[in-house]
């Protein structure tokens, strides 16, 4: 037996005695574990597995020893995903702190930032919000006007990011700023971490469509920044705020998973729930046009997780962090719009249930889910971003 088989059985077992049967089963967005000092456990079990899984280091499995990860390689850590899809499993802990900064910390912090940062986010004992968006620069980031003034041994921040996700539980932000207004505006924007608790931060929840509260505005007045959280050089955080996207990008269209199950895949089989509205004929979907829809997302779907697990062998990182992840960000988001899409023309009038007996309770959950997804081709970058810079950066068309 190869030591990658050997890793597949010794992992599998682990997972058998370790994984509370709780932690088997599908969960909706907002049921995910951020972690943080506001994290609350509604199920006792959430917090057993998170810990149990932080001890092994598989919160973070690719992540050096040193900082609170796993060290597994790429083979490694597909294998662990395939064993928890095995079972079930679902992830111990998710958010920004894994899927953004800290693969950007490890791509650009100092050591003193890893040592800092890393753990603690390994062990779900913080947890991060971005602050990129303002209400006058969303596509067009780099027109960002959040001030960062030096004040010889600390950082002073006053301004306003809008779209912070998360940010009402967060204990850090990492954040662009701008700290020399007197030059071309990519030239002149630092990237920063500031903590959130303290009496010049301010976050205000913003409710959306879908019922939910995951956005917000954040407020900065005279915020301090300690001058060792600056990310790479002074006025050079264009640099890493881009790398950061990549991260994001990654994450988002299911790179850094592996290419497994996407956000909205734990709503139920496509086939199923179409017949089960729609009703069946000789065992395939009644209606022939939702049939065909039916099929081709799947199959879609299908050749596009197939694309994905590639990438990532393929890939030296093991997350394909380039330019190509606005390809594999605007092909899975669009992917899965379409597929909320198809289950709205499947259920009619039971996909807008907003209340009352009439709904089923997977009802309710998927008329909120169709509303959020409206989201995920804006998060990250809008599709059209994601277009322009797959036909410049990618395809090299001229502008």
């Amino acid at each position: 037996m190869n030591t990658l088989e050997n890793f597949r059985q010794e992992t599998r077992s682990w997972l058998s005695e370790n994984c509370p049967e709780s932690m088997r089963e599908s969960v909706s967005e907002d049921q995910i574990v951020g972690g943080g000092s506001k994290q609350q456990y509604d199920n006792p079990d959430k917090k057993l597995w998170l810990d149990r899984m932080a001890v092994k280091g598989w919160t973070a499995p690719t992540w050096p020893k040193e900082y609170g990860g796993g060290g597994l390689s790429k083979q490694e850590f597909m294998i662990l995903q395939d064993e928890m899809q095995l079972i079930n499993a679902r992830a111990p802990i998710g958010g920004m702190g894994f899927s953004m900064i800290g693969p950007t910390l490890l791509d650009y912090g100092t050591e003193a930032q890893k040592a800092e940062h890393l753990p603690k986010i390994a062990t779900g004992e913080l947890r991060w919000c971005q602050g990129y968006s303002e209400p006058g620069a969303g596509s067009d980031l780099a027109s960002l006007q959040t001030k960062c003034d030096d004040e010889g041994d600390y950082f002073r921040v006053n301004g306003q990011k809008v779209w912070t996700s998360g940010a009402q539980y967060a204990d850090w932000i990492f954040t662009l700023v701008r700290t020399d207004p007197q030059v071309p505006k990519h030239d002149g924007i630092s990237f920063v971490l500031i903590d959130m608790n303290q009496p010049g931060v301010t976050v205000n929840p913003i409710k959306l469509i879908s019922g939910n509260s995951p956005f917000c505005e954040t407020f900065f007045e005279d915020a301090r920044c300690e001058k060792y959280n600056l990310v790479g050089q002074l006025n050079r955080g264009w640099t890493v705020g881009k790398r950061l996207l990549q991260h994001e990008r990654s994450s988002i269209s299911g790179l850094s998973g592996g290419g497994r199950r996407g956000r909205y895949d734990t709503l139920g089989s496509l086939p199923e729930v179409a017949k089960q509205y729609l009703g069946e004929m000789d065992g395939k979907v009644a209606d022939v046009a939702v049939r065909e829809a039916v099929l081709r997302n799947q199959m879609n779907n299908r050749a596009f997780g197939l694309t994905q697990r590639r990438a990532m062998q393929e890939s030296d990182t093991g997350g394909t962090p380039t330019f190509l992840t606005s390809l594999f960000k605007y092909y899975g988001s669009e992917n899965q719009t379409e597929r909320l899409e198809i289950q709205l023309d499947a259920m009619g009038s039971q996909a807008l249930g907003w209340e009352g007996d009439a709904f089923s309770a997977l009802e309710h959950k998927l008329t909120r889910t169709w509303l959020r997804s409206k989201a995920s081709t804006i998060a990250g970058g809008s599709s059209e971003i994601q277009l322009n810079i797959i036909a410049k950066r990618v395809l090299g068309l001229p502008d």
